[in-house]
């Protein structure tokens, strides 16, 4: 396991990247796909990720080829309010070296969600709610803007996009029965789409997936799942299908059928080149899957007749 002092003996040893923007194409570098997918649009340029398709932002701990990366980039980008809480540390020493920005922490604290428990640990999972991402959005373009001439008019065409894909998703999930608007996943990385779209949401696990998910929580949703007789649940692309064919089961002990609704994206988004690995196709794919498996209407293939079809 890498600890700080690891993490130190890398960045010490990486090769020093030029000053920032020193060439042509700067190198920028973010953390999670949802991260990327803003810089590349507001930018036009390459952007690595380092957390692609199913992996858990939660619990991904930095690898030698993640500080390599990192410690050659001209600008790094993370989501922050700990949601990549395995790289703190390392942020905090490479912010210290150059340009590092927490895009999630841009957002006004008081449009945060946190448990009451832990009033100062805000739930990250800001991306939920379009509102949200597009305000988001803005630390991306000050990032660039000084250095990419038409950012400014590229960040206001992708918050049009991002807005717009949310009037969508309201339509939709208006559609689905009041008394069914309760949306079960694996883990609690849904509440601002609940409140921006009028769901009651339960998760399986926390905030975090490094919580565990105990048999007296299971049993208080299979209860739910019963008692609301709500049809569908649903699993998530990087978080273990096992706690949520366990509400299944139990649901079925006492004879209430309930499928899965289908595969949300939750803390990473689809193939990369994919519609459903842009922040865009990600929300069109949630919202169109939960409005038809809750009983809402929707059109198979989503806003834009792209959900499911390769490039």
């Amino acid at each position: 396991m890498l600890n700080r002092r690891h993490f130190m003996g890398l960045l010490a040893g990486a090769t020093v990247a030029q000053p920032l923007w020193a060439s042509a194409s700067p190198a920028i570098v973010a953390t999670t796909a949802m991260v990327a997918d803003a810089a590349r649009q507001i930018s036009g340029l390459p952007v690595t990720a380092l957390m692609g398709p199913g992996l858990d932002p939660h619990s991904h701990r930095p690898t030698r080829a993640d500080i390599q990366a990192l410690s050659r980039a001209d600008l790094v980008l993370w989501h922050g309010l700990n949601l990549e809480a395995q790289f703190n540390d390392l942020m905090a020493d490479l912010a210290a070296r150059g340009s590092v920005v927490a895009v999630g922490e841009a957002v006004d604290r008081a449009r945060l969600l946190s448990d009451p428990a832990y009033p100062d640990s805000p739930d990250p999972h800001i991306w939920f709610d379009a509102g949200l991402w597009a305000e988001a959005t803005r630390a991306v373009e000050a990032a660039v803007l000084p250095h990419v001439p038409d950012a400014a008019a590229r960040a206001e065409a992708f918050r049009a996009e991002i807005l717009a894909m949310g009037d969508y998703a309201a339509g939709v999930l208006a559609s689905v029965p009041e008394e069914a608007r309760v949306l079960v996943t694996a883990h609690d990385a849904f509440a601002y789409f609940g409140r921006a779209y009028g769901f009651e949401v339960e998760g399986v696990q926390g905030i975090s997936t490094e919580s565990e998910a105990g048999l007296q929580r299971i049993a208080e949703l299979v209860d739910l799942l019963v008692a609301r007789r709500i049809p569908a649940v649903f699993v998530e692309s990087s978080v273990s299908d096992r706690s949520v064919r366990a509400l299944i089961e139990g649901a079925a002990a006492k004879g209430h059928q309930v499928t899965i609704g289908g595969e949300l994206f939750s803390d990473a988004m689809g193939p990369e080149g994919s519609y459903e690995g842009t922040w865009v196709g990600m929300f069109d794919h949630n919202a169109t899957v939960i409005a038809r498996a809750l009983g809402g209407t929707a059109p198979e293939r989503g806003a834009s007749g792209r959900l499911g079809l390769a490039g």
